[in-house]
């Protein structure tokens, strides 16, 4: 249930902003990733942090790249991917909800493993929306991206039952540090948020899978943030 503090601000803001339309759904192919980064995976792991503030700076469609396929890119001729999988089930699916990359218009995204793609699903830039179903986190409203970490439970159920459930947390996980560990290799910061109204973070992204991480990314700012 939303409590009354965050559902005036939240129906308020529905009215105000831009309307986010469901758009004809278009296909941006990702630059290929890239396989050996500048920083040893040692340094990567010493570095990483969780970052709050971003600069204004946009992101570029090779950073977006990267971040994708830190998440759920193919690694192997049979399917595998990054994170590993119960069964090789998958559950996850990725979104991206884009405000300030450059190469894409303002909207929601999902990743398409099989082509290494993004798939427009919607316009418009949701960026504040997403924040007050959020509780209010600015650092989703400021980011210039967040990565919407989402699953569809039936995929790893459907084999496991009910130990399938855990089976999916523990994946989401996986996927969530790949990416901290990725945007630190290329220079950038992320947060994993779980603090957020489910229902409305649904409708708003206008999706049916649950979703479990939203992971705000951008160059990292340095004004007295604390990091964990």
């Amino acid at each position: 249930m939303v409590s009354k503090q965050l559902f005036f601000p939240v129906v308020a803001i529905f009215f105000c902003l831009p309307v986010f339309s469901q758009t004809i759904e278009k296909t941006i192919k990702l630059p290929e990733p890239e396989l050996k980064g500048k920083k040893t995976f040692e340094e990567v792991l010493l570095k990483r942090r969780s970052i709050r503030l971003y600069k204004d700076d946009a992101l570029l469609l090779n950073q977006i790249s990267q971040l994708m396929f830190a998440a759920q890119g193919i690694t192997a001729p049979w399917g595998g991917r990054t994170s590993p999988s119960a069964g090789a089930t998958y559950p996850v699916e990725i979104y991206l909800v884009a405000g300030n990359v450059e190469g894409l218009k303002p909207g929601l995204y999902h990743y398409i493993v099989s082509s290494h793609s993004l798939v427009q699903k919607a316009s418009g830039d949701i960026r504040k929306m997403l924040s007050l179903a959020a509780l209010k986190q600015k650092s989703i409203e400021k980011a210039p991206a967040t990565i919407v970490i989402a699953a569809e439970f039936s995929r790893t159920t459907g084999r496991y039952g009910e130990r399938g459930i855990r089976y999916v947390y523990m994946e989401a996980g996986h996927v969530s540090q790949n990416i901290y560990l990725q945007a630190e290799s290329i220079g950038l910061g992320t947060v994993a948020i779980g603090a957020f109204d489910d229902k409305l973070v649904k409708d708003i992204m206008k999706i049916n899978q649950d979703v479990l991480y939203l992971m705000p990314v951008g160059k990292k700012s340095s004004e007295g943030e604390k990091h964990d």
